[in-house]
């Protein structure tokens, strides 16, 4: 490692308390998808203190934005999160479920530090381009309703990601990885359903219930599930019965869909044979049916070029080691939730080498943090989760990594993260991440060989063409 990337990097641990003071101030007023204003406002200041050039409300998003600095090629955007999660309030710190606010908002899949890490992450190669004067730009994205809005999909249907020339980004977890692989795309669609009410003892010939309808819906859905490719998940919750009186027929219900497919082209055609199940519904009650858009993601393209450049920078960077304090706390937090059974990552998933090594790095998964990196493994394994960075993915080179921000084994969107969000063991992980996207971007800028194999590696991975799950003229909308 050069002195001057040696020298960028040290920003990250100079202005360590200010990252950290971002992350505490996220957790601390957890916002959920499209809603976090002040998250919004805490970076916006945050990136003009630090002397980014700030652009507000990117594509008519209230809370999306970026901040760049430099100028000319190459330019590397490093994407933030900041969402929360509903009902997953929890006191820091703890090991019972001890929820702050009864029904509260919580950071359960921390994207408290994963916002903090990426702004980390744009300081250190801000840092670089000034110490060294070469020609370069890089933009931290913040990135809105990752949970549930999907703002980069709507930030790529715009065009964002293509004036990259790659894409880093992050995500907490219990493991040390290079992440690789492909998942399921997504589409969100909200069917509200009117009829006519009317008294269900005195009168219910005059009534036509919506209800009805969004309950014929899941049964048509439930056989469409027998005709479905493997890859695919179809699930809903009804958000509306309108009412509680069994006595009435109800004038109004609605249900949200979520269809899934590995391929987004094959997402938009399994989510066209829904809207005709919901249609057939409207038709059987004699309701009528309104179809709301609410989001769409996109499978992930890999670029192992990119991966194998992260992984190179996560083994010069090295994982957090903790302090027997760190464990003890690790390990009762663990006990809350099932565990001893794998190391979760995508090489020990895929490859039963690095399974056999995980186990042993674990010492058969009795250790309370994994910490140690997973070897390298580049492949096509899938994931049946979804993301909005697969659509950056179709649009430029993208890869990620994850780091140890939890204990081993809990999983993502629980209590048991919620609490770990403020800890050092979180913080060692979100700076940790910063070093190895800043040290990779640095990588970029000044290695146009590897810039070169990322982008012939994408032109053909992408060769198809991106098909964007937003539908022309939707709007993001907070559920």
């Amino acid at each position: 490692m050069s002195e001057k990337k040696q020298a960028a990097l040290a920003a990250i641990d100079e202005q360590a308390a200010v990252f950290q003071t971002v992350a505490d101030h996220i957790w601390e007023h957890p916002e959920l998808s499209l809603k976090e204003h002040d998250a919004a406002a805490t970076y916006i200041a945050a990136l003009r203190d630090l002397g980014f050039t700030v652009t507000e409300k990117l594509c008519g998003i209230d809370t999306a934005f970026c901040g760049s600095y430099g100028s000319g090629k190459p330019v590397i955007g490093i994407l933030g999160e900041f969402d929360a999660l509903s009902g997953l309030s929890q006191k820091a710190g703890a090991t019972a479920w001890e929820p702050v606010s009864p029904g509260g908002s919580g950071h359960g899949c921390g994207h408290n530090l994963l916002g903090a890490g990426s702004l980390a992450a744009a300081v250190a190669v801000k840092r670089y381009l000034e110490l060294t004067g070469a020609s370069g730009t890089v933009i931290f994205y913040g990135c809105p309703g990752e949970e549930g809005g999907s703002g980069k999909a709507y930030m790529a249907r715009d065009g964002v990601w293509k004036s990259l020339d790659a894409a880093l980004c992050w995500h907490p977890a219990d493991v040390n990885q290079v992440k690789t692989g492909t998942n399921n795309s997504c589409i969100q669609v909200l069917y509200r359903f009117h009829g006519v009410a009317a008294h269900a003892a005195g009168a219910p010939f005059n009534g036509r219930s919506a209800l009805d309808a969004v309950e014929l819906m899941n049964v048509g859905v439930q056989f469409l599930r027998e005709h479905c490719t493997d890859d695919c998940r179809i699930h809903y919750a009804i958000t509306d019965t309108g009412g509680i009186s069994p006595n009435v027929v109800q004038a109004s219900a609605s249900v949200l869909y979520m269809v899934r497919a590995n391929r987004v082209a094959d997402t938009v055609k399994l989510q066209a044979r829904v809207d005709k199940i919901a249609e057939g519904a409207a038709l059987m009650t004699e309701t009528t049916v309104e179809r709301v858009f609410i989001d769409g993601t996109a499978d992930t393209l890999p670029n192992f070029a990119l991966e194998r450049l992260l992984y190179d920078n996560f083994e010069a960077v090295g994982v957090p080691s903790y302090t027997p304090e760190e464990k003890a706390f690790a390990a009762a937090l663990r006990e809350t939730y099932p565990h001893g059974v794998a190391v979760d990552g995508c090489g020990p998933r895929a490859d039963e080498t690095i399974r056999e090594q995980a186990r042993a790095l674990s010492e058969n998964y009795t250790k309370p943090l994994n910490d140690f990196l997973l070897p390298l493994y580049s492949g096509n394994v899938f994931t049946p989760g979804s993301t909005d960075v697969g659509d950056v993915s179709w649009l430029t080179p993208t890869a990620q990594i994850n780091v140890v921000t939890w204990p081993a084994e809990v999983p993502g969107h629980s209590w048991q993260v919620v609490s770990c969000g403020k800890s050092s063991i979180a913080y060692k992980g979100m700076l940790c991440a910063a070093k190895v996207l800043a040290g990779a971007a640095i990588d970029l800028l000044t290695q146009p060989e590897a810039l070169a194999a990322a982008r012939a590696e994408f032109e053909k991975r992408a060769a198809e063409g991106y098909t964007c799950p937003i539908e022309p003229g939707a709007v993001p909308i907070a559920i």
